[in-house]
């Protein structure tokens, strides 16, 4: 796994260099750095919300796209913390986004965008079919297996053998830095087995949760290579510099990661 950071025009983002290698395939996790946003100031929010003006996340998405030498033809989610897959396509450009999690789609040119500012975004590219999916995953996302849904859902629509898969978990809060109370806990407990393999640092009825390696785990009992499942682990909350982190900072921007075949 290599995790390489890229910049263009000022905009800097994330990739795999494995993903790179692949024919016709765009993908990468977006940073804070070469935008207009003032959050404070000269951020790269890409996604709309009440803090931020509408032209600023226009602009920041143009220079974005820009930056991957890719036109914006993107479709994102109203995300709910849910188990949603949601099948799109052209139909879907300039339309309400899909209420779903995680999103499948066949058609070169659609980029399929999943926003975050500490959960969990995976990307899943199959390369013999050039079918492409995205998912986000939060504690809640976790525990109802969204992951593993949205490659059943390849496997239903476009005969994905999940063997064939790639799958890029791009930075998300790490370890370090994600204490859970008891809720949490207890619902990793009922949907999760042996969840004591994915929490540390135990006090006082709290424990720190491994999102990276839960869905890890979901992805590999989906069918997936472990070679295949390229992590990131770069904690959102701990790199100011480069991450929106709602756990460090409260209401926040957001970032994007983006996966589609060309």
């Amino acid at each position: 796994m290599a995790l390489a950071a890229r910049e263009k025009d000022g905009v800097r983002f994330f990739v795999f260099e494995e993903l790179e290698t692949l024919g016709g395939i765009v993908h990468a996790f977006s940073t804070r750095r070469g935008g207009t946003s003032p959050l404070p100031t000269e951020d790269l929010n890409l996604g709309f919300s009440r803090l931020d003006a509408a032209e600023n996340v226009r602009e920041n998405r143009r220079r974005f796209f820009r930056a991957l030498g890719q036109e914006a033809t993107l479709v994102t989610l109203r995300q709910l913390h849910g188990d949603s897959v949601a099948l799109v396509g052209r139909a879907h450009l300039g339309q309400k986004r899909p209420v779903a999690d995680a999103a499948v789609t066949g058609e070169p040119g659609i980029f399929l965008g999943i926003e975050t500012a500490d959960c969990l975004p995976t990307l899943l590219v199959d390369p013999s079919r050039r079918v492409v999916a995205s998912a986000h995953a939060g504690w809640r996302g976790t525990v109802k297996e969204v992951a593993r849904k949205t490659v059943e859902k390849m496997k239903a629509e476009f005969g994905t053998a999940p063997g064939n898969l790639l799958a890029a978990i791009g930075p998300s809060i790490g370890a370090c830095c994600y204490e859970v109370g008891p809720e949490v806990i207890e619902a990793c407990r009922r949907h999760l087995p042996s969840p004591e393999l994915f929490f540390s640092r135990w006090k006082e009825g709290k424990a720190h949760l491994d999102l990276v390696a839960a869905n890890c785990w979901q992805l590999e009992q989906a069918g997936l290579r472990p070679e295949r499942i390229l992590a990131a682990r770069r904690c959102t909350a701990c790199d100011r510099e480069n991450f929106f982190s709602y756990r460090r900072d409260g209401p926040t921007g957001r970032l994007l990661a983006v996966v589609g075949f060309i």
